[in-house]
This record gives C-alpha cells, sequence and structure tokens, in this order.
C-alpha cells in the first residue's frame, strides 16, 4: 500500500474516532448507562454498541475487513487470509466508563497480516487524539470545540505536536493499569524500583497507558496480565513510531496481530533510550 492511499485510510480512521466519541459522550452524560454481561462475563454497555455501529459503518466504506471487540467472532480460517484488516475497540476501559472517571478511549488500527502500520486513540472526554503510522510519525492534539474536522491528514498533523514531547521531569515514570494489576506487575514494578532512582508509580485506564510512554509522560508501562488485540494495537503504532518498543516480555519481540487466538501475549512498552 502506497503512503497516500495509507494517508487516506488514517484520515478517515481519525474522522471515525471523533464520530464515535461523540456518540459516546452522549451516553456517558445522561441517564442511559444499563450495562450488560458478555458471554466472558466482561461489561457491555449502549455506548459500547452504538461507538461499534458508527466506526463498523465508516470504515466499511474503506472495503477493507473490520475485526471489532464487539463483533469478535469472526473465524481465524476466514481472517488467516486478510492482508489488510481493520482492528477495532470501540471503547477500551468499559470499567473506567461506567466508573465515570473519564479514563475510556476509541481505539482503531490498520493491521497488515501481523503488524499495525497505522492508529488512532482518542479519548472523547477530554478530546485528545493520538495518532500515527510507520512513515510520518505520532501526534497530539487537543480538538477545539466546536470547529469542523479537517479535510486533509497535513491539516491534522499541522495542529498537532509531534511525540515524543520534551521530558520536563527527573526520573522514572512508571504508568499501569487501574483496574488490572496483577502480582506479577508488582514484582516487575518492585525490579525497576531497585534499578531506577527516583520511580514514580501512576495508574490510568485503556490504551491511555501506551500513549503515555509515546508521548514522553512515563518510561514503563508493564502489562503482566491478559489483554485482546484490539486493546493494544492502536497504541502499539503510536508508541512504536514515537520511537518506543512493545515488547513481549522476557523478549525482544514485537507484539503480533491476527493470531490463532486474540490474546495477547505479556508485554512491556517502553521509552526509546531505556535498557532492561
Amino acid at each position: 500500500m502506497d503512503t497516500d492511499s495509507l494517508n487516506d485510510l488514517l484520515r478517515k480512521a481519525l474522522v471515525a474516532s471523533v464520530h464515535a466519541g461523540d456518540v459516546i459522550l452522549g451516553i456517558y452524560e445522561s441517564e442511559n448507562c444499563r450495562v450488560d454481561l458478555k458471554k466472558d462475563n466482561s461489561p457491555v454497555t449502549l455506548a459500547d454498541r452504538r461507538s461499534n455501529a458508527v466506526i463498523c459503518d465508516m470504515l466499511r466504506e474503506t472495503g477493507l475487513p473490520v475485526l471489532s471487540e464487539e463483533a469478535a467472532e469472526i473465524s481465524y480460517e476466514t481472517r488467516k487470509s486478510w492482508t489488510f484488516f481493520w482492528l477495532v475497540d470501540p471503547l477500551d476501559g468499559t470499567r473506567e466508563f461506567i466508573n465515570r472517571n473519564g479514563e475510556f478511549t476509541v481505539n482503531i488500527a490498520l493491521v497488515n497480516k501481523h503488524s499495525p502500520v497505522l492508529g488512532v486513540v482518542y479519548t472523547p472526554l477530554k478530546r485528545v487524539l493520538y495518532f500515527g503510522s510507520k512513515p510520518m510519525g505520532s501526534y497530539r492534539v487537543v480538538l477545539p470545540d466546536n470547529r469542523e474536522l479537517p479535510v486533509h491528514l497535513d491539516d491534522w498533523t499541522g495542529m498537532a505536536d509531534r511525540l515524543p514531547l520534551a521530558k520536563s521531569r527527573k526520573g522514572i515514570r512508571i504508568v499501569a493499569s487501574r483496574s488490572h494489576m496483577s502480582p506479577e506487575t508488582l514484582e516487575y514494578i518492585r525490579h525497576l524500583r531497585q534499578k531506577h532512582k527516583n520511580v514514580e508509580i501512576v495508574s490510568r485506564g485503556s490504551s491511555m497507558k501506551i500513549c503515555m510512554v509515546a508521548e514522553g509522560e512515563a518510561e514503563y508501562y508493564p502489562r503482566l496480565g491478559p489483554t485482546m488485540e484490539w486493546d493494544t494495537a492502536a497504541g502499539q503504532v503510536i508508541a512504536e513510531a514515537a520511537g518506543c518498543s512493545m515488547t513481549r516480555y522476557g523478549t525482544t519481540n514485537p507484539v503480533v496481530y491476527n493470531k490463532t487466538e486474540l490474546l495477547n501475549p505479556w508485554f512491556v512498552v517502553k521509552a526509546e533510550d531505556l535498557s532492561g
């Protein structure tokens, strides 16, 4: 796929994420927040479903298949022949949405075979949008209120800051899951405390944690617990295009996608200039 085609798809993903975010906020700010349980006992809300409908309708116009958390029952026999496909989490951080702490995102990634090549992560409540691709790098923009969305990708990047941003603090910051802190993660953090001085721990929900490392607001994000492919693909592109790594725990191998099983391995997101 050439650069112009990739840029056009990124623009479509940006627009889809913002429209989905508007739908989510409409429900978040209302009283219509019924919670159901899926087969795996994870929560799902009306916001998940409506965001999914908006995104899938818009992305299907590209002619590429869509794999979404809310429509994940597509067999590997079908998926294994896909060259390019969209990988979507229409509401990442459903528990954060239910708890009303604002730490939820919309995640959209384009995957080429087993590697994500562009990604968008949108935080609707703060109107903060992270986006990037391997050729162009990663960006962060705070969307102005009541302004039409840009038409061209150059307009999006023109009002954004390229990642990583300049670091203004001393020491090491580790970001960890607000809702899923495992004993193994705590042990990994203990190891980092022994290795680095001035270690600060912060908790966040959803894929905001990956974006914090990409942005330069954290140096490590260890996730030694379960996640699914749609939770991480968009954030991984943004982190890698910003010069960070996202590797399987205990290896230097990047996390890969469209596997037989959609469960991710444990992984660590790390800033570029760190080792160990």
